[in-house]
């Protein structure tokens, strides 16, 4: 029987927030882990030195577990690394990389080791690497995706069935009844981005936040795949991307045209014209800014009622 995730993570319920750039500051990781769920610090928008004050921060403010993701394609992935173990935090996700080139570090630090797949080819790599549990995302994601473009729907359960460590669902999940469709693939825990984004703790720009409020089932669009494949809300410079792309400019163009601070303008800054709104299709089901604690109760309460529900159905 694979560990649950609660157990893995010595958290109240399976849910986890996503460390996403320019977002997952120690304000929103600490309200998630506060209210009994997983929260992470998102060092893709840090430096080592600021990834310390937000650690040293956060152990101030809860005595929760909590933990940091690191994107592996980062240049000082490994002092983000160093940093996070020598501030004392045993819970690391990764992404964009090969987990593996910092496996003995981690482990040699006593730390559990979770890394963001795409595919179960992704997977199989993850799990034989010596991590500890995997989080399975979708192409209904928001932010950086897998090439394959598999369906969180389709990619779960095919990855819940090919390695033996606890699996985590991520990718266009919002709410408790997709929470309960998750478990019943058989994950043991969600990991939830856009919806966490659009809470009172969270960093980004209130007016990123709106755009995910006011978001319908058809806001977002996946483009720039020469380049890597992103998920954003449908904003004039998404718009533009898509355009070039449609018309077969090289990488060379599509790499001028995103440039190196499109996440910065448009998360953190706010900038509508400019800037890129990384955000998941799961925008369509989230229609107000909470506080991150609320989110939390709401997933559990909306999932328990989805379970009772099926039982019902079922008798």
């Amino acid at each position: 029987m694979k560990t649950r995730v609660t157990e893995l993570f010595r958290i109240d319920v399976p849910i986890i927030q996503a460390g996403m750039v320019w977002t997952s500051g120690q304000k929103l990781a600490v309200a998630v882990s506060e209210a009994g769920a997983l929260g992470l610090i998102g060092s893709g928008s840090m430096k080592p030195d600021v990834l310390r004050e937000h650690i040293r921060k956060a152990k101030a403010r809860t005595k929760k577990p909590f933990g940091v993701n690191v994107p592996l394609i980062r240049s000082d992935a490994n002092e983000l690394i160093q940093a996070t173990i020598e501030e004392g935090v045993s819970i690391v996700f990764t992404s964009s990389g090969h987990p593996g080139e910092f496996m003995e570090q981690l482990k040699k630090a006593g730390c559990t080791v979770v890394h963001v797949v795409a595919s179960v080819k992704h997977a199989r790599k993850a799990y034989e690497s010596g991590c500890d549990a995997v989080v399975a995302e979708g192409f209904e994601a928001g932010g950086h995706n897998g090439i394959d473009e598999i369906t969180t729907f389709c990619l779960v359960p095919q990855v819940v069935d090919v390695v033996p460590i606890a699996v985590i669902a991520a990718g266009g999940i919002a709410d408790g009844r997709q929470m309960c469709a998750a478990m019943a693939l058989g994950a043991e825990g969600v990991q939830l981005g856009t919806r966490f984004a659009a809470t009172l703790e969270s960093s980004s720009h209130e007016r990123y936040k709106q755009a995910i409020v006011d978001a319908n089932d058809n806001s977002t669009l996946l483009t720039l795949r020469k380049v890597t494949p992103v998920r954003m809300i449908k904003n004039p410079f998404a718009l533009r991307a898509q355009e070039a792309e449609a018309r077969g400019a090289k990488k060379e163009e599509l790499l001028e045209l995103l440039g190196s601070k499109r996440e910065r303008l448009g998360i953190f800054e706010g900038n509508w014209e400019e800037g890129e709104f990384e955000a998941g299709q799961s925008s369509g089901l989230v229609h107000d800014i909470l506080p991150a604690g609320e989110v939390v109760r709401r997933l559990m309460l909306e999932c328990d009622a989805m379970m009772e529900r099926i039982q019902a159905t079922m008798r």
